[in-house]
């Protein structure tokens, strides 16, 4: 699974990101999307961590904990719908 990052600061890197979940596991992969026109952040990651035990104890923590000025969202990523 994958965790989902929501309300996210625009200012927060993948380091900033990677350095707050690894205190929970290890952490596989970060994704920090932008948007396709300006090439700014979007406000919202993904975490992929090595466990789901990992992941749980992570968003139990943080949903809703105030980093870098805004209260984040943490919940479990949901599949991506095939657009066509």
């Amino acid at each position: 699974m994958t965790i989902y990052i929501g309300n996210l600061s625009f200012q927060a890197t993948e380091d900033d990101i990677r350095e707050i979940f690894t205190e929970y596991g290890t952490v596989k992969r970060v994704s920090l999307p932008t948007d396709r026109e300006t090439g700014r952040k979007r406000g919202f990651a993904f975490v992929e961590m090595d466990t789901e035990t990992e992941e749980d104890a992570a968003i139990e923590d943080l949903d809703g904990a105030e980093w870098m000025g805004r209260e984040i969202r943490l919940n479990k990523a949901k599949p991506r719908e095939n657009r066509r």
